[in-house]
C-alpha cells in the first residue's frame, strides 16, 4: 500500500492482492520507518469501521488511519468497477482535505 500526501490530499494505492486481503480482513498497515526503534515509524492503516458514518481519516501520534464503513468497504473492494473512494474533509474553517483510496491497475509510468 502506498501513502501520498500533498497539501491538499492524502491518497493510498492498493495493488489488487491488498485490496483482496482488505476485502478479508478489513484491516491494511504498513510502517515506514523514518528514525530508530518503535518511536521512530511512521504507521498508516487503511480499516474497515462501523462507527464511521463516511469515509475519514483520524491522525494519531505516529499513526494516520484511513477509516471506510463498513458497507462502503465491502462494496470497494468486491467491486470491479468501482475503482476509488474519496472525499472532501473539512479539517478546519474553509481547509479541506482530499481523501482518495485506489486500485492500483498497474500504470505505467
Amino acid at each position: 500500500m502506498k501513502l501520498r500526501l500533498d497539501e491538499t490530499s492524502l491518497r493510498l494505492r492498493l495493488e489488487l492482492e491488498e485490496v483482496a486481503e482488505f476485502a478479508t480482513s478489513g484491516h491494511l498497515e504498513t510502517a515506514v520507518p523514518l528514525g530508530p526503534g518503535a518511536a521512530g515509524l511512521l504507521r498508516y492503516s487503511l480499516e474497515r469501521a462501523a462507527d464511521v458514518p463516511v469515509l475519514t481519516v483520524r491522525q494519531e501520534p505516529g499513526r494516520i488511519r484511513v477509516l471506510v464503513p463498513t458497507a462502503q468497504a465491502t462494496a470497494w473492494a468486491g467491486s470491479v468497477e468501482e475503482i476509488s473512494l474519496r472525499t472532501k474533509l473539512e479539517v478546519a474553517e474553509n481547509q479541506f482535505l482530499l481523501i482518495l483510496v485506489e486500485k492500483d491497475l498497474g500504470c505505467a509510468h
